[in-house]
């Protein structure tokens, strides 16, 4: 099972590299070009939230529902970073993306996509992010980061860059000035790095946390939360535009209609519902009151 995990988790990063470099993933039985707007296999891209293997394996049920309802063939990808994601998307090289509400509205400035769902969590499309600090160091308030490194997760995340790095300016700190900024790549290494004492504090989705708490990665002894972020709207699912109405409807009602425990569970969700992108505004908000120009943000 594990060589399995691995051998999949290597194929979505080297189908991902061939989507970068302009190659098509995508072949018809009698060697020509299927259409655009409704191929025979879509390639479903994921967010690098944690580890490749940790993302492919858990999504073995969404691609199986996916291929079942829809009645292609599925392909999961998942990127380095946000920011390969984001020029995927651009390119036009990956049919479905589950993005992060920060990756979503930097990929929405340069790409024909359009959101159609995002996750539920107990009734409600918003999250939050939760800002941490290591317990044994004495870094459990906004004043004990003062001159200290905080630790973000990628550049592009919403609940591991954006929001705690506005939620610490709401509470007089400013990076740069007042603390270290450091990016590590992922909510779990942000995680991993504060529980371990190599980061004094950082940011993170607060469901990701939980589930890391829940799995026992993280010791709840050894973090202390220090706040929570004002509420985030959830992680959009995007299509890209040019997939035909029919199609388009199609997967839309697909994810409405998910009710699958197991498929769900992966993204801490009890079902999908509908969004817009006017949703997002709140995030595009965000990023002028931090002086962000979200078109070219990416550091």
């Amino acid at each position: 099972m594990l060589i399995q995990v691995v051998r999949s988790a290597c194929s979505a990063l080297i189908v991902f590299s061939a989507l970068l470099a302009g190659c098509s993933t995508t072949n018809s039985s009698d060697g020509s070009q299927q259409s655009k707007s409704n191929p025979n296999k879509l390639i479903v891209a994921l967010l690098p939230d944690e580890s490749v293997a940790t993302v492919i394996q858990d999504n073995q049920g969404l691609k199986e529902y996916l291929s079942r309802k829809l009645n292609k063939d599925i392909e999961l990808v998942v990127s380095t970073d946000y920011s390969s994601m984001v020029e995927a998307a651009r390119n036009g090289r990956i049919d479905l993306a589950y993005f992060g509400p920060l990756s979503y509205v930097l990929t929405k400035s340069k790409s024909d996509i359009e959101p159609f769902a995002a996750r539920l969590n107990e009734g409600t499309t918003t999250f939050k992010s939760c800002l941490i600090g290591n317990t044994d160091a004495g870094v459990t308030t906004f004043d004990a980061i003062k001159d200290k490194v905080f630790a973000f997760g990628d550049p592009a995340s919403t609940s591991s860059r954006l929001f705690p790095e506005l939620t610490l300016q709401d509470n007089g700190l400013t990076r740069g000035d007042d603390y270290t900024g450091v990016f590590l790549g992922a909510h779990d290494a942000v995680a991993v790095a504060v529980q371990n004492g190599n980061a004094p504090a950082g940011g993170l989705s607060c469901p990701i946390l939980q589930s890391l708490i829940a799995r026992g990665v993280i010791s709840e002894d050894k973090i202390t939360l220090i706040a929570e972020s004002e509420p985030i709207p959830q992680y959009p699912w995007t299509m890209r535009s040019d997939l035909s109405p029919e199609l388009k409807n199609k997967i839309k009602s697909t994810f409405i209609e998910l009710d699958d425990a197991k498929v769900l569970e992966p993204f801490s969700a009890d079902g999908f519902a509908t969004i817009s992108d006017s949703d997002y505004d709140v995030i595009r908000k965000a990023g002028d009151l931090l002086g962000l120009d979200l078109s070219r943000f990416m550091n």
